[in-house]
């Protein structure tokens, strides 16, 4: 699905549920099955991950990159802990790759930004690795 085709959310709600649903698991790693109850819960699953996520003009990983950016600009230093977390856990980025954007972020956001988010990468570096 690109940008151009049919708005998704034209289309029955069950659809944008199942792929809302399979793509918060390609996202994030998470299954939350037919946990979806309450009408927040609801727009973030049909409409956030079933439409917004899942237009393949942009890849997941690219998204991601983007989310990071966005969320180490505006200081939401907390939510990029998890970011990081399911990205390296479901293999999209390596340590490596994320080392290298603590690099890339100092020279734009400061080395302020990049020392905390070295931090978060180096906690992540340090955890032991999930058994396969």
């Amino acid at each position: 699905m690109t940008h151009t085709d049919p708005e998704p959310d034209e289309g029955p709600v069950e659809d944008r549920r199942r792929r809302g649903i399979e793509m918060m698991k390609s996202v994030y790693g998470w299954d939350i099955g037919d946990n979806v109850h309450g009408e927040f819960v609801e727009l973030t699953v049909d409409h956030l991950f079933g439409r917004i996520w899942a237009d393949g003009a942009l890849s997941v990983r690219e998204r991601r990159l983007v989310l990071l950016g966005l969320l180490l600009g505006s200081g939401q230093h907390d939510v990029v802990g998890l970011q990081l977390d399911c990205a390296t856990s479901i293999g999209e980025l390596s340590v490596d790759e994320l080392r290298e954007l603590v690099v890339f972020v100092a020279h734009y956001a400061g080395w302020p930004v990049a020392a905390r988010l070295n931090q978060k990468v180096e906690q992540l570096a340090a955890k032991p690795a999930k058994p396969e």
